[in-house]
């Protein structure tokens, strides 16, 4: 039996809750950090990745991340699907700041997916960015994230491992490590 949009707002608020404290964590991530949220609320309610769309759960589900990204001084950004090229929804000033490239469209729960059609209807300034090299992302539903975060992409396994019925997984980005054995990472003391 598939869980009410009640339901799935108690368990969302408590897993994105726990895996972004999580992945500030683990990442040390600072505030003002990207967040990337991939979501198939098709596989949240327990069908294939694309082939039962619930736009109610897409709200909640965009509500949750909003709200626990906002209280951390965190960007939440949204990951549409293929139909979109994967662009991402977030806040105007967001994009501006990080002079992204503008595209334009408007997500719809079959063109776009249910969560960042959710996130549209609730973010102040919408806009649509055609990629983003962000500092952390969870997916759920196995939305294939990794190709925004910033290289490089460390897993990270949390306390939750799905969300509804949906398979969920999280990384944050570290900086490369160049210069192999002779090279120094951090300021020598003085």
């Amino acid at each position: 039996m598939m869980m009410t949009p009640d339901e799935l707002r108690e368990e969302a608020s408590r897993v994105l809750d726990t895996c972004l404290d999580e992945l500030i964590h683990a990442g040390s991530l600072p505030q003002d950090s990207l967040i990337v949220l991939g979501c198939s609320t098709s596989e949240v309610a327990g069908a294939r990745i694309g082939r039962g769309s619930v736009p109610d759960f897409g709200l909640v589900i965009a509500q949750s991340m909003i709200s626990v990204c906002f209280e951390r001084g965190m960007h939440p950004v949204f990951q549409c699907c293929e139909h979109l090229n994967r662009a991402l929804v977030m806040e105007q000033e967001v994009l501006e700041r990080l002079r992204l490239t503008r595209v334009h469209a408007i997500p719809q729960p079959k063109a776009g997916g249910s969560v960042p059609t959710g996130a549209w209807k609730l973010l102040e300034h919408p806009v649509l960015a055609q990629a983003v090299q962000a500092d952390a992302a969870i997916d759920v539903g196995d939305t294939f994230v990794g190709m925004h975060i910033r290289p490089v992409a460390v897993p990270l396994r949390g306390v939750y491992s799905s969300l509804g019925q949906a398979h969920l997984t999280m990384a944050y980005s570290r900086w490369p490590l160049i210069g192999g054995e002779r090279a120094v990472y951090t300021e020598p003391s003085v």
